[in-house]
């Protein structure tokens, strides 16, 4: 099986899926949840006859001086409103008129209030946790593979699969953020930094055998090595991530609506991470070892000579 041979195919797939994910997110950008703008969630619940449409919630709020709510439903009678900051007196006088207007009981599931300076901060310690992770990375596996030629490449290299992994996670999450509403919360980032750990740690195992056999194997050419490498670990890799994949595919079609979004976010990356550490990692270490940048453009600098 010649993978490392076929690496421009793999690359230019990666490419295929990161690109909407991108366009998507400079035309929609992300959709934030309260935890990163300010303001309040109020989650309802109402008897199932009495539910109202969101429209009918809409108009509620703006009747009340409270402009743009957004509104979604949950389950078969949760209604959840994201509004500009309300106080418990507001919260109070919504949930009776939603009784007088749209009859039954009306129980409030929760109730929260986030200010913009706090979601100013989790904003600032989210990125400051990635920066961190990303520096963390590159340091110990530099550390960790010192005894191998140019160690500092095989940091760089899982990086570059580590992001390539949260280019797709990000895409995804604009896609699915504009057409299904969902927003980036706290969950999104907590899943985030996981699908970052899986995609090292299976990235690792890959370079790993790589360093074991530049020992065994003297004489195989750098290439060779490498795709040899990754044949020995392609069954662990993959069984181990699909176990992981399966559990979360149960998750996402029988976990309800309240882990959906977290769920989704967490197999797209997982799926990424397999995908990058087999395909796109070691790899870019053949193309690092060969210089093969150097050749990238000679063969349209020849024919338009």
């Amino acid at each position: 099986m010649d993978i490392v041979g076929k690496r421009y195919w793999f690359f230019g797939l990666s490419g295929l899926v990161i690109i909407p994910g991108l366009i998507a997110l400079l035309v929609w950008g992300l959709p934030l949840s309260i935890d990163f703008t300010g303001g309040s969630l109020l989650e309802v619940s109402f008897e199932t006859a009495h539910r109202p449409q969101p429209a009918q919630v809409v108009a509620l709020y703006d009747s009340l001086g409270i402009g743009d709510p957004q509104v979604q439903t949950a389950g078969e009678t949760d209604i959840v409103v994201r509004s500009k900051p309300i106080d418990d007196q507001v919260e109070f006088q919504i949930v009776r008129e939603m009784e007088k207007r749209f009859g039954g009981t009306v129980t409030v599931v929760s109730f929260e209030l986030v200010g913009p300076s706090v979601g100013a901060e989790v904003a600032d310690r989210a990125a400051l946790a990635v920066g961190l992770a990303t520096v963390g990375i590159l340091a110990y596996i530099t550390y960790a593979f010192r005894g191998v030629a140019h160690a500092p490449r095989y940091g760089v290299a899982a990086i570059l699969a580590m992001l390539h992994d949260v280019a797709v996670v990000i895409g995804v999450e604009a896609i699915l953020g504009h057409f299904l509403g969902w927003e980036v919360d706290s969950l999104f980032l907590t899943a985030l930094l996981t699908v970052i750990g899986f995609s090292v740690h299976d990235t690792i195992v890959v370079f790993d055998r790589i360093r074991e056999n530049q020992s065994l194997h003297r004489r195989l050419d750098y290439e060779t090595l490498v795709n040899h490498s990754i044949v020995q670990t392609l069954d662990r890799s993959v069984n181990t991530q699909l176990t992981v994949m399966l559990t979360l595919l149960a998750l996402l079609l029988f976990g309800g609506v309240t882990t959906r979004h977290f769920v989704t976010v967490l197999l797209v990356g997982v799926f990424s991470g397999t995908y990058s550490s087999i395909f796109n990692a070691s790899p870019l270490l053949v193309v690092w070892e060969n210089r093969e940048w150097r050749t990238w453009f000679k063969g349209r600098q020849t024919s338009a000579a």
